[in-house]
C-alpha cells in the first residue's frame, strides 16, 4: 500500500510539475504579448509607482494648479465685491472707448477728374475730316465735370451731396458704381454697392416682375440664392404680391418704381447710392420709404444725391456740396444746406 501511494504521490507531483511549467510559459508568452501590445500600462505602472511613493509629486503639483487658480480669481472677487463699481467703470470705459474709434472708411476718393468731349463739327465725310485734321479743327471741346474731388465716406453713415444742376453730382455717383471710369484720380470701395441712379434701368417689359426682380439682381451682382433669400422682402416692401406673374408692360408707371426701389433699399449690399431719389409711389408708400430711411442710421452706408434740403437736413449724417466740379462744401447737414441756399442769392 505504501508503494501504491508512493507511485500516486510521485505521478502527482510530476504532473503537477508539468502543468506548473505549462502555466509559467503561457503566463511568459502573456506578459510579453501583453508588454508588446500595451506599452502604455508600462508607463502608467511606473506613474502608479511614482504615486505609491507617498504621492508627494501629485500632491505638489496639485498645490500649484490650486496657487494659479487662487491668483487667477483673484482680481474677479476683487472687482465684484465693492458693490460693483469697478465692473461698472469698466463697461463704461469700454463703452466710451467704442465710441471713441474712428468708423471703417468704406468709400476713398481721390484728386479725382472726370471730363467729356462735347462735338462741336461734324465731318460730313472722309475730306472734310482730313481737311479739318489739316486745319486742326479737333471737331469737340473738352468739358471738364469733376476737377479734383476728394472725400470719404464711413461705414453707416448717411451722407448727402448736393449742387446745381450740372456740377457733377451724378456723374460722381456713376463713377462710384463704376459706370464711368476716371481719368486721373483713385477711387477705393470696400463693399458692394447698390446703385439707383436711374428708375426702372435694366427692367424688360416682356418679363414678368419675378423674372424681374431676378434679372436686377444678376445686374447688381447678386447670385440665385442671394435673390431667393431677398426675393419675399422685395415683393412684402413693393406691396406688389399679387402682381409678380404678370408681365411687367401690364404694370403701371407708379408700380414699376416701386418695385424698381424696393429692389435697390432691400437688396441687401453695402453700400446705397440714390440719384435724386428717396420716396416714390403715393403718400402712403412714401411714408414707408421716409419710415425705412430714418431706421439707417448707422445700418447702412447711404449716398444721396438731393435737391431737397429738408431730406438733408431730416436724414443726412454729414453734406457735401459740389460746385464747378470741386468741393465747395463739406460738414454738417444744416451749414451745407444753407451754403447750397446762398448759391442763389
Amino acid at each position: 500500500m505504501s508503494r501504491k501511494k508512493h507511485s500516486i504521490s510521485s505521478l502527482y507531483h510530476t504532473s503537477s510539475k508539468k502543468s506548473r511549467e505549462k502555466t509559467q510559459k503561457v503566463d511568459s508568452g502573456l506578459k510579453t504579448v501583453e508588454n508588446f501590445e500595451n506599452p502604455v500600462e508600462k508607463v502608467e505602472k511606473n506613474v502608479d509607482k511614482t504615486d505609491t511613493n507617498g504621492g508627494k509629486l501629485v500632491e505638489k503639483n496639485h498645490k500649484t494648479v490650486d496657487k494659479s487658480k487662487d491668483t487667477c480669481v483673484k482680481p474677479v472677487q476683487k472687482h465684484t465685491k465693492n458693490g460693483g463699481k469697478v465692473a461698472a467703470e469698466d463697461l463704461q470705459n469700454v463703452a466710451l472707448a467704442r465710441a471713441s474709434q474712428t468708423p471703417k472708411t468704406v468709400i476713398k476718393v481721390r484728386d479725382l477728374y472726370k471730363s467729356f468731349r462735347l462735338p462741336t463739327e461734324r465731318a460730313s465725310g472722309l475730306k472734310q475730316a482730313i481737311l479739318n485734321w489739316f486745319k486742326g479743327i479737333k471737331g469737340y471741346t473738352e468739358h471738364q465735370v469733376l476737377k479734383g474731388v476728394s472725400f470719404d465716406v464711413h461705414d453707416g453713415e448717411f451722407i448727402g451731396i448736393v449742387g446745381r444742376n450740372g456740377s457733377g453730382k451724378s456723374t460722381l455717383l456713376k463713377l462710384l458704381a463704376q459706370i464711368y471710369f476716371p481719368e486721373k484720380g483713385n477711387i477705393e470701395v470696400e463693399g458692394i454697392i447698390v446703385p439707383f441712379i436711374e428708375l426702372g434701368v435694366g427692367f424688360n417689359p416682356e418679363l414678368t416682375g419675378r423674372e424681374n426682380v431676378y434679372l436686377n439682381g444678376a445686374l447688381l451682382g447678386f447670385s440665385r440664392k442671394e435673390m431667393d433669400a431677398m426675393y419675399d422682402e422685395i415683393v412684402h416692401f413693393a406691396e406688389l404680391e399679387q402682381f409678380m406673374d404678370a408681365k411687367l408692360k401690364n404694370y403701371s408707371s407708379g408700380m414699376q418704381v416701386r418695385l424698381a426701389f424696393s429692389i435697390a433699399i432691400r437688396a441687401r449690399g453695402d453700400i446705397l447710392i440714390l440719384d435724386e431719389v428717396l420716396a416714390v409711389g403715393d403718400a402712403e408708400f412714401q411714408k414707408k420709404c421716409n419710415d425705412y430711411f430714418a431706421s439707417l442710421h448707422g445700418a447702412q452706408t447711404v449716398i444721396l444725391v438731393t435737391h431737397s434740403m429738408d431730406n438733408v437736413r431730416k436724414f443726412c449724417d454729414r453734406a457735401i456740396l459740389i460746385e464747378d466740379g470741386r468741393v465747395a462744401a463739406e460738414g454738417e447737414p444744416e451749414e451745407v444746406a444753407k451754403a447750397y441756399e446762398k448759391l442763389w442769392g
